[in-house]
């Protein structure tokens, strides 16, 4: 009966240290919506982006995905991104899937150009690179080193 009140402090303790564990994971992965204007972008393969996804420029978080739908006649994925108001893009900036590793999440890269025209917020990023599926580069590669040279 003795062991009972020391039980009870220490699992006190441990859900105590878990939910601050679970509270600075969340803090610091970002997944907070990030308002301002909204972008289109269309790409042919999303390969498992979702709503809520990051949208980055040279690693740092300026957005993030805020709806996907699929475009009935062309069969792309159109992405609409909420930027950063202080962020103002160039016209002539690409758009591309990119992950954190092999295991990591989905994210949109964004590499500014350098037009001295900005995209209007409403507004439409044109160059857009989809995924490759890690089985299509393997695939690719296989295929490339089994062919024989011409000579």
């Amino acid at each position: 009966m003795i062991n009972k009140p020391i039980e009870t402090l220490m699992g006190a303790i441990v859900m105590l240290a878990g939910a601050a564990a679970l509270y600075t994971a969340y803090a610091s992965s970002q997944i907070k919506t990030v308002e301002g204007y909204k972008v289109t972008v269309r790409f042919n393969k999303v390969g498992g982006l979702q709503e809520g996804n990051a949208v980055r420029i040279g690693g740092l978080q300026v957005g993030t995905i805020v709806s996907q739908k699929l475009d009935l006649e062309t069969y792309d994925a159109v992405l609409e991104l909420s930027l950063r108001s202080d962020v103002k893009l160039p016209k002539d900036t690409a758009a591309e899937v990119s992950s954190d590793g092999l295991l990591g999440g989905k994210f949109v890269l964004l590499t500014p150009g350098k037009s001295k025209e900005m995209i209007p917020p409403g507004g439409k990023i044109e160059e857009a690179k989809g995924v490759l599926a890690l089985e299509e580069i393997v695939g690719r590669t296989i295929f490339s080193t089994a062919q024989p040279k011409k000579d």
